[in-house]
Order: C-alpha cells, then structure tokens, then sequence
C-alpha cells in the first residue's frame, strides 16, 4: 500500500469513504477534486499510516521517494517548479486527522521560498512587495512549527516595522521594509537555533511534513483528543497543496464560509472574508474580518460563484458544510471543504429544517428523522440549556456573539492565569485579544471568552462553540494592557467579575444573576422521535433522591427512577440527629425507638416520591454506605477533644467514630454487610416504603416499588436478605386482595457478583449494574484520588484511551456488565436488567449497554434528555450495523 496519494487518484470508493486513510481534510479534497471537480488547487496527501509508522520507528523506508514523485507530478500539472529562481512553485503543507481537530495542529504556508525563489516570485508577479510579504511570513511560520523558535519575537518586529512604515494595515507595509524583515528574520532563526535558515525545497518540505507529524503528539492536540475522546492511536494525514495567494493584490482576497449558519442554523450562508490577505489572517483573528454580504460588493460573479458552490456541496454531502477559499486575481480557489460544526441550537434546527427538504429540481434531497436524530450530538442538547442572564443591564462594550450562553466570572488574560486560577475554584473569564491553539488549556478552564478581534470563524469562536462555552469574539473596543483590559474610561484588572452573553455579544460590568435557558421547539422535536425510535428497546431512567428531584426527572422524559439512594434522606439536617441516635444505641428498645423515628421520616420522603413517578417504577436502594459517614470524623472530635474538651454527647460520638472506623470503607462494612449486623435497618425502611405506597393506593395511585439491596457478592446474602423484605412485604400486604407486584433485585458492583451473576439471579428478580463501584473494583482505583492526580496523565500518555469513571471501559466493566446480564438471564430469562452508574448518561457507555441487553439505563436527571437521545442513536447504530 503507498504511503502517498494525489488527490485526483482513482480510488475503489468516493473518497470521502477514506476518511481513515486520507484524513477528514485528505478526502474531502479528493472527493472535491475528483467527484465534485470543483476549482481545487493540485496536491497530495500523505496518509494516517505514515504518520503511525513514523511514531512507531522514525521516517518510514521509500517515503522519500514517493514525495519526490508526487512532486514532480504536481510540478507538471502547475508548469512551475519546487524553488526554481524564476518562476517558484510554492505549496502549503497542512495536517489533517480523521476527526476535525481545528487548530490543534500544524500548517506551515509558502514552503518553497528562499533567497533565490523569492526574487523570482516578485519578478514573474511584477510584485515585490507580495514577494517579500510571503517570503517574511514563510520564516516566521517555519521557524516557529518546524524549528521551534519562539514566535514572539518575529511579531514584535513586524509591528516595529509597521509603526517605521507609518502605518496600522499589513498590506501597507512597503517591499523594501518587507525585505529588511525578511533578512532580520533570518537573522533571529540564526541565533535561536545556531543554523541559517534553510534554503533547499526538498529539507523545507521534510521538515515542515515532520513537524505536522510530530503535533499529532503535541500538548494542544493530545488535550483537544483527550476531552473530545479521540483514539490517540490514529494519527494525521498530511496534505501538501499548491499555494494559491489571496494576498496577491486587491483582485484577491480569502475567507472562509458555512452553507448555512452555524450559530443559529439558519438556511443563508454565511462567513468572513478579508480582501488581499492570506486565510492565517481569517481564521486567527489577526484583522477584523467582513462577512460575505460585503464581498458581494468587491467581487459579484465569485460571490455568485461561491454561493452555486455552496449549494452543490449541500446536496453532495447532505449536511451544512464548512469551506476555506481564496480569489487570487480574480480566479476563484475553493481550499477545503468539511462538515461544519455547529452550536446546539444550530444543530437541532438543522437536522428538523432538512427532514423538510431543502434544493429544487434534481438538486433537491432530504434527510430522515433517523438521520436527524443521529447529528444531534449530547453537547448540542447540553448547550441549549445553558444559562441566559435573568435581567438586562447597560453593556460596557459589544463583540460578535460567538457561541450561545451566558457566563460569569473573574477576569484572567493568560491561559496559563485562567488555568490555576480555575484550579483555586474560581470561575474565569479569559479575555485575549485573539486565541491560539496554544491557549487551549485555558479555554477548556473558563466559563467563558473574550477576544477583543476576530470573526465569527476565528479560532475562539470555533473552539468555544464545540465545546458549548459561552464567548465572545472581535469587541475591538476592548484594548488590553498586561493585566487589565479598558473600553474608553472604564479599566478591568486580573480578578475584576465580569458577565459575558454569547447569544447577545454584550460584555457586562459585574456578576449578573444566571437563569436557565427555554430550549427551542426543535429540542422537543428531536426528543420526541428519539423517544419514538427507542420506544420498547432501551427505557431511560432517573437517579432521584427526592420528590422535587423526581418531579424534575419526570419533566425532562425520565421513565421512573432507577436509583433512589435512601442514605441521601438520612443527610438532612433534621434526619441526622435520629440517625445518630440509632447508631448510639446501647439497648434493643433505645434502637427500636430511634428506628421507628427514622420510619416516619423516610415514609415521608418515599411518599413524595412515589407520587412524583405515579404510574412509573421507582427502584428503591436500601441503605448502602458505612455508618461511620453518618458521625463527626474521628479526627474532628481529636480536635476538639485537645482544644477544649468533649461533652457527654460527644464522647459517645468519639466512642462510635472509633467502633465503625475503617481502613477501608470502600469495601468494608457497607450495603448488605450492615444489614446483616443491623438486620432491623432493612426491615424499617421496607415498612416505610410499603406504607408510602399503601396511602397512594388509597388515593387512587398506582405506585410501582422495587426494592434494591446493595453489594450481594453471593446467592446465600441475597437469599438472607430477601427473606427480610419479603416478611415486610407479606405482612404489608395481608387481607389485600388485588395485591401489587413488587420485585426484589440487587446492584451488581463487584467483579464477584458479574462472575456470579447466574446464582444470584435464581433469587433475584432484576440487576441494576452499579457501574460507579464496579470501575472502581476492576481498575482497583480510588475515585476521589485518582482522578486529580493520576488520570490527566494516564490520558495524556495514551495509558487509558479515556477516563474510565466518564466512559465505561468496554474491555474490563464492559466484559463483566456483558457477563453478568448474561449469566443472569441465562439463569432467569425474564430477569430485568439496569444500570444506575453515572455511566447511564454517557453516550458511548449507552451504546454498549444497548449491545449487551439491558433494559433500561438510569441518570442524574439533567442528562435524563441526553440519555434519551444517545438510546435512541444506539438503536439506529445497531440497525445500521446489522
């Protein structure tokens, strides 16, 4: 298999189907090139394989050659050649993942210039001042990716030379100022690395294809990979293109455009476009950029042209799509092409607006509601209920509105500032005169952004609206200084609050109070034909504690709680004290009377409950954790003991603490364990559900109880321990003549009880897979430790393909839940089978649970929508597959 394609080769498939050998960018030049045969400038595309063998053992064996000969052949299609002195062929070389990763790699542009080309660049255009720009740009670029030189210093002489030149526009700096740079430039490269910058094509373009290979494991590219949970292990493509030059003169220009608005997903085109400049100026935010209306006036039949382009890559790719373009004298060059990115309200009204239709005639075309329900991703419905400000207040200035959602929080103008001031807690706003890719860090810390330049397709923008966080970009009333930033009188310093709208664009003096948003009617829409689509295949549940939690679960779509957790109730202030009581109880009847105490108290809180959910089934857990959480910790009342002394009350609080302390809590005396030295705890709060329950039917309800009891690891505890909620259950339930069907079951979260899962299901009427303790226990990690020390660099180093305690690991949790259900069901066929781990409202883990078989999964109610529509994704993926 080569390692080198030209984007006009023949291949077996469309080459968009080639995305994981070509890249996502590699393809779609292709499929531009030889599908769609639109104007694209010739090149190749060096394949993810290379980029994998290079990481595994160096530059691969006959790489060398295959570029030669691609180059060659590009050098044929442009009649010019790689560094010739009179008429230089230059390329740009640009990375390009299966996955869009914008930014987090490396472009170098104008690869081929040198002291020789340059002049004959300036002598073929007539052009010395474009000559030398090009040339001045090539080394700061260079020198900066490939040789690793800080880029700092070559912006600082620019802006010298600017204000020598009298003025504040690039493209007015004149040639022999262009020229002085270049030589300065060169200069810099000298003494930073301790070699001329060098001037042979062939060592540029190897150097410059190496460096893309390297950013693959650059810091910014493994941290965008890491949050976006994208395999470390696939590499980069790179493609290497003939340059086509938007800064040629006033008959040029780039831009950058979406076939429909990204923000809003609105049916118009829109996008940023700059007259005489190259795109690094669009896409950096460099210069305040103009939209595509404007370009009408400066360019009427490439703005036409544009626009039919537009449309025929919609109706090819069936989606929005996301374009770079560049005019050079007046010839329209169409750069890349992708399927864009979208905000969450964009996203949703899109995929409803083209289950209606969009084109005339042939060009005509639709999507289904399947397909519609699959492009929504969990973030965009996430993003939608971001919080809006909950009253107005004047603005101190207005920016473009980048990505929706309000924010507040402390001002930092550093990524490294915003970083640890968001470890201290801190909510930050980061404020920057423009973003890079370099400052990724500190915008995946921020609640918001603010850059005082840059367009709507400006790196901040782009990487804000992925991610869902609210920002702002181009206020260029905002002028920043070191630490503070002004807009006309009015000075912000490093850790002054302030409040960003990212729907509006307005910036805000102060901490404006936050309220949710009203989702759009599309929200609903998608929902409900995912709910439509998932419907008797995989039920989406609630982890609810409370009546109020229950109600809320219930508003957004939840089917009944999955997970009650009794031990939340015995937390409230004003249970607290009974519980205590229990546990200091030094008689049967001081135990008695306490446990009578907390029967009331939690018969009160199951009745809220159950008539939040009428109707639906509530799976109830009994207590589960040691009683050592429900008193002061041992070392507190050390404290206090050396500090002043200890009352009555408290010695016998110290005595307990003591007695219950464990050195491993985790594993030790907690769910049934305690229940069988404390057999009286399940009995009390079994009595207290079924009165709930029995008051509800009275009234005319219809709850649904099952009962859960915690951490069984053999037959025998589950067999004890039904055997005390079953008593409860037939005493409960005597002389009632239509008596309700009420199950019995256990969490599975041990290694033992999956292994063993066809034993415990012979007493068992369902399983809920506890997916928190059961990653804990496989891995052998401690939540609460690992995941701020060790995990960030088990992901940066490719230890862990992803957080295990986000995603379940399908290899270890995964095997033991896909075990488990079917030695269960292999036991007892009619077994039901959940989950109640946090791992029920995550994507990717719901697609698993599908495959395995379960029935239902169970969330936190905030991703109840979420859970509902990943569900119904994992139903038509399997479809799909079959």
């Amino acid at each position: 298999m080569p390692y080198v394609y030209a984007f006009d080769h023949k291949h077996r498939r469309p080459p968009m189907e080639y995305k994981d050998l070509l890249g996502g960018k590699g393809a779609n030049l292709a499929e531009m090139t030889s599908v769609l045969e639109l104007p694209v400038p010739p090149g190749f595309t060096i394949s993810t394989k290379t980029c994998r063998d290079y990481m595994y053992d160096g530059w691969p064996a006959g790489l060398d050659e295959e570029i030669a000969k691609q180059v060659s052949k590009l050098e044929k299609a442009m009649g010019r050649k790689l560094g010739d002195p009179s008429d230089p062929l230059l390329v740009s070389v640009r990375s390009g993942a299966k996955f869009s990763m914008p930014g987090m790699m490396d472009t170098v542009l104008n690869l081929g210039l040198n002291d020789q080309s340059v002049v004959g660049l300036a002598h073929v255009t007539e052009d010395e001042r474009f000559a030398y720009d090009s040339y001045r740009r090539f080394i700061s670029m260079y020198a900066r990716i490939v040789l690793d030189v800080d880029g700092e210093p070559f912006e600082e002489m620019f802006e010298h030379a600017k204000e020598r030149a009298g003025t504040a526009a690039d493209y007015l700096v004149p040639a022999d100022a262009l020229k002085q740079l270049c030589d300065d430039y060169k200069d810099l490269v000298q003494k930073a690395t301790g070699a001329p910058f060098p001037q042979k094509p062939s060592d540029q373009l190897n150097g410059a294809i190496e460096a893309v290979f390297k950013s693959w494991n650059g810091a910014r590219a493994i941290a965008y990979r890491v949050r976006e949970k994208i395999s470390h292990d696939l590499g980069t493509a790179v493609n290497v293109q003939a340059m086509v030059f938007g800064n040629r003169d006033d008959q040029s220009g780039t831009g950058v455009g979406f076939t429909r608005n990204a923000a809003t997903g609105d049916a118009k085109p829109y996008g940023d476009f700059l007259v005489n400049a190259q795109g690094e100026d669009v896409v950096a935010g460099i210069r305040n950029t103009e939209d595509l209306d404007a370009m009408k006036q400066v360019f009427p039949e490439i703005h036409s042209d544009l626009l039919d382009i537009f449309t025929r890559l919609e109706a090819h790719y069936e989606d929005m799509c996301d374009t770079e373009f560049t005019i050079e004298q007046g010839k329209l060059w169409m750069l890349q092409t992708r399927v864009g990115k979208r905000t969450g309200a964009a996203a949703l009204k899109m995929a409803v607006d083209m289950t209606k239709g969009t084109g005339r005639g042939a060009g005509r075309w639709k999507i289904s509601r399947q397909e519609a329900v699959s492009r929504v991703s969990a973030d965009h419905l996430d993003s939608v209920l971001h919080p809006q400000f909950k009253d107005s207040a004047p603005a101190l200035t207005k920016g473009l509105a980048a990505s929706p959602g309000a924010a507040v929080g402390a001002v930092y103008f550093t990524a490294d500032d915003a970083e640890e001031a968001s470890h201290r807690g801190e909510d930050v706003i980061l404020v920057r005169n423009e973003t890079s890719p370099d400052d990724v860090h500190g915008m995946m810390a921020s609640k918001g952004i603010l850059t005082a330049r840059g367009g709507l397709v400006s790196h901040a923008a782009v990487v804000a609206r992925g991610w869902g966080t609210p920002a702002i970009v181009g206020a260029d009333a905002v002028r920043i200084d070191g630490d503070s930033f002004s807009v006309g009188d009015v000075q912000v310093t490093a850790g002054d609050v302030i409040s960003i709208d990212g729907t509006s664009g307005e910036v805000i003096l102060g901490a404006m109070e936050l309220a949710s948003a009203e989702p759009p009617d599309e929200f609903y829409t998608i929902l409900k034909w995912a709910d439509t689509i998932r419907k008797g295949k995989l039920a989406v549940r609630a982890n609810a504690d409370t009546g109020e939690d229950a109600a809320n679960a219930r508003g957004l779509g939840a089917e009944g709680i999955g997970l009650c957790r009794t031990e939340h109730m015995f937390l409230a202030p004003d249970r607290l004290p009974i519980v205590r009581e229990m546990i200091l109880a030094t008689d049967p009847a001081r135990e008695e009377a306490a446990l009578e105490k907390l029967r009331a108290a939690q018969e009160a809180d199951f009745l809220d409950i159950l008539d939040a959910m009428d109707g639906l089934p509530v799976t109830v857990r009994l207590l589960d954790p040691p009683l050592h959480e429900f008193l002061p910790s041992v070392e507190e009342l050390k404290v206090k003991e050396a500090a002043g002394g200890l009352n009555a009350h408290d010695e016998e609080l110290l005595e307990a603490a003591e007695m219950w302390a464990e050195h491993n809590p985790m594993i030790g005396t907690r769910g049934v364990r305690l229940a069988v030295i404390k057999p009286g705890l399940y009995a009390m709060q079994v009595r207290a559900l079924l009165a709930a329950a029995a008051t509800l039917r009275e009234q005319g309800k219809k709850p649904i109880v099952e009962v859960m009891i915690p951490l069984t690891v053999t037959r025998e505890e589950m067999a004890l321990a039904r055997s005390w909620v079953q008593a409860e259950i037939d005493e409960a339930l005597k002389g009632v003549r239509r008596k309700p069907k009420i199950t019995i079951g256990t969490m599975v979260e041990t290694p033992r009880a999956a292994l063993c899962a066809d034993e415990i299901a012979e007493v068992s009427d369902f399983f809920s897979f506890g997916t928190n303790d059961l990653t804990q226990l496989t891995f052998g990690f401690s939540r609460d430790d690992v995941e701020s020390r060790m995990m960030p660099a088990y992901l940066e180093q490719g230890l862990l393909k992803r957080n295990p305690f986000d995603t379940i690991d399908p290899d270890g949790v995964g095997d033991l839940v896909r075990l488990g259900a079917k030695r269960g069901r292999g036991a007892k066929p009619d077994l039901k089978l959940g989950v109640c781990g946090e791992h029920g409202g995550d994507p990717e883990s719901i697609s698993l649970f599908y495959d395995v078989g379960l029935d239902y999964v169970s969330c936190s109610p905030f991703r109840v929508p979420i859970a509902r529509l990943s569900a119904a994704q994992a139903v038509i993926a399997s479809s799909e597959n079959l």
